[in-house]
């Protein structure tokens, strides 16, 4: 019998566990070398002057929020097909989030979209949060150019998109905000960090994730800012570090596995992938587009008779606006609706094989 498949997991081999050990026999297991190491690995993957590590993405985009001076009252643009905490992270600053529609078929924020936000925010608008979902890359160019004409600063959420080409170089944006959560493309257990050309962000970011703490002679410190516990251990970084050195044999295997569903979907009438095959992205998750009503099933129904069968599957994501937080209604972005009422997340994974992949493609020729 076929064990589970889940939709995502992390691949851990014996260079990564070699690497933790020599932290558990060093004398720091956090506050010591193995962040800056990887803070400088991560700078020379992305290309981007400087790398702030800290202790999960959500960290990594209050962090951006914090550099840029977002406060009370301000105004954050957040598409509304993304992880909560693309907008949690504005709000625990105190800003008011004016959620933005999505295209239908990818899900991602346009400059169309953007613009519409814009006119609704109805005033200044003090940042966006851009989201490259599932690994597809917004166009940053377009959407940089409308920002610079309002004065909007520009954050990268790109906890899906490491690897992709020129993510995290922040040629368009501010700041780009990562996340190593198990299910990513390299793993830290939890973890994440921010990339920035600006060296003033990178200072107050490295301020803000200890406290607001600066160290002076002896024992002496001083509190400059209320800052925040965002470190990272030691024991997370030399993983992520391992991990990173494995960056390119992980996107290109997901980038092969995708390409075989591709080529299965072509044969399908009732669904439709929602990624535009592309060798500049780089694959977090493999979302499918599905007709229910064709299959005659509900999402839930569909879901469970693939768990039966030990295939994993997941929705991404919930609209965010529609949670009872935010207070919105669903049809309130038509768009995002469309693509939440027909979004499911297959099973994609560097570990993944072709066998496991062969056999959910199987299954779901049956429907």
């Amino acid at each position: 019998m076929q064990d589970f498949i889940p939709y995502g997991r992390q691949y851990i081999d014996d260079d990564d566990i070699a690497e933790v050990s020599k932290v558990l026999r060093s004398d720091f297991l956090t506050c010591g070398p193995y962040i800056e190491k990887f803070e400088n690995a991560l700078c020379d993957i992305t290309g981007a002057d400087h790398a702030v590590a800290c202790n999960s993405g959500t960290a990594a985009l209050h962090l951006a929020m914090l550099a840029l001076g977002v406060t009370e009252g301000d105004k954050v643009i957040v598409p509304t097909v993304t992880f909560l905490a693309s907008a949690n992270a504005a709000r625990y600053c105190g800003a008011k989030i004016v959620f933005a529609d999505v295209d239908a078929k990818s899900g991602l924020l346009t400059p169309d979209t953007l613009h519409e936000a814009y006119e609704c925010a109805g005033g200044e608008v003090k940042a966006l949060v851009v989201v490259h979902l599932c690994g597809q890359l917004a166009d940053m160019k377009a959407i940089k150019a409308l920002c610079d004409e309002k004065n909007i600063r520009v954050i990268e959420d790109a906890c899906h998109a490491l690897g992709g080409k020129g993510v995290g170089k922040c040629e368009y944006s501010d700041m780009a905000a990562f996340s190593f959560h198990p299910v990513k493309t390299i793993a830290m257990g939890e973890g994440g960090a921010v990339t920035t050309n600006n060296p003033a962000y990178a200072e107050k970011m490295k301020m803000l994730r200890t406290h607001g703490v600066e160290r002076g002679d002896h024992w002496k410190y001083t509190m400059n800012d209320l800052g925040y516990n965002y470190r990272v251990p030691d024991l997370s970084c030399a993983l992520g570090l391992s991990q990173l050195k494995k960056l390119d044999m992980f996107v290109e295997r997901r980038r092969r596995i995708a390409k075989a569903y591709d080529a299965f979907f072509k044969g399908i009438d009732w669904a439709e992938p929602v990624l535009a095959f592309s060798e500049d992205e780089a694959y977090h998750l493999y979302p499918i587009l599905i007709d229910f009503e064709k299959i005659g099933k509900t999402r839930e129904e569909f879901m469970d008779e693939l768990r039966a069968k030990n295939i994993g599957t997941q929705v991404h994501y919930i609209p965010v606006h529609a949670q009872p937080y935010y207070g919105g209604r669903l049809e309130d972005f038509p768009n995002a609706a469309e693509y939440y009422k027909k979004v499911l997340s297959l099973p994609l994974y560097y570990g993944l094989s072709d066998e496991q992949q062969n056999y959910v493609m199987k299954v779901l020729s049956d429907y």
